[in-house]
């Protein structure tokens, strides 16, 4: 089982986890823009490399968990970050309102129908977390779940100590998982808000109900906070990026990528002498062919 990369944004397992002490803008002393953008692209570089050890070696795979308010930069972030990988070892799901079916089920149940298989990275872009954050903050949508019995006591707790059995489960069957938790601030998402509805080409983004959540925005945050601090495992870790800056922002996502999956020791099978000996007698058919 695989244990987090050391991080300035690595959020502590000792559930200690402060949302009001996470930074929403990069250090004083971090790179600009360019450099940013330059160490985006040589980690985006590796990670290529990485995907295709990762495939061939066939005892991993990588599921990344991306969880914000809107605007925060996910599906930019996603994209940015998993550029120039292998479209085959590589998938993305968005989870957005669960459907009947899926209601039917437990609230894990959707999201392990979509895990990656080992060789594969993949991406959810929302997750179950949506249950111990959405549903937390507008505990109302209980009821269309139709669950035996809800006692709102003890439902969040018990809501995150099944994602902690679960994900234990997962690490310990070789499921390397890491979470972004990309922390915009009230002011930047404003601000991108506004740009949405400046910006014709942008306009189909813009949603009104995301500006009328803005108003439960200090339940959403102590939401976040109760999950990060109850979830954030060795093995299943939290990251707290801040996300006011887009370029520092994917830089430290990628890397934190790249420096995990560099840690794994993989490698390309190596064939045994029985396969190196059938490859000396092809590799003579295929020469004599050429004759």
């Amino acid at each position: 089982m695989f244990t987090a990369v050391d991080n300035p944004y690595l959020v502590p397992d000792t559930g200690t986890f402060n949302v009001r002490e996470a930074a929403t803008a990069p250090p004083g002393d971090s790179p600009g823009k360019r450099d940013c953008r330059r160490r985006l692209k040589a980690a985006t570089k590796e990670l290529r490399e990485l995907q295709r050890v990762l495939y061939a070696h066939d005892r991993y795979a990588a599921l990344l968990i991306f969880q914000a308010m809107d605007a925060a930069g996910k599906d930019g972030t996603i994209r940015s970050v998993l550029t120039g990988v292998n479209p085959a070892g590589c998938q993305v799901y968005s989870f957005k309102q669960p459907s009947a079916a899926e209601l039917d089920h437990d609230f894990l149940w959707r999201t392990a129908r979509s895990l990656p298989e080992r060789g594969r990275i993949g991406v959810f872009n929302r997750s179950y977390y949506e249950e111990v954050l959405v549903v937390r903050v507008h505990p109302e949508l209980l009821r269309y779940q139709r669950l035996p019995a809800v006692d709102p006591d003890s439902i969040w707790h018990e809501r995150l100590e099944s994602i902690r059995d679960h994900e234990r489960h997962l690490a310990g069957n070789g499921t390397v998982i890491l979470k972004f938790w990309l922390n915009v601030s009230l002011e930047e998402q404003r601000r991108r808000f506004l740009a949405r509805l400046d910006q014709p080409e942008k306009n189909w983004k813009f949603a009104v109900g995301d500006v009328a959540e803005r108003r439960h925005w200090d339940d959403y945050m102590q939401a976040y906070e109760e999950a990060l601090r109850g979830t954030s495992r060795k093995w299943a870790p939290w990251y707290a990026i801040p996300a006011d800056d887009k370029p520092y922002m994917r830089m430290v996502v990628a890397e934190v990528l790249v420096q995990t999956l560099g840690k794994l020791g993989l490698r390309y099978p190596q064939p045994d002498a029985d396969a190196v000996a059938r490859f000396d007698e092809m590799r003579k058919l295929l020469e004599g062919e050429a004759s």
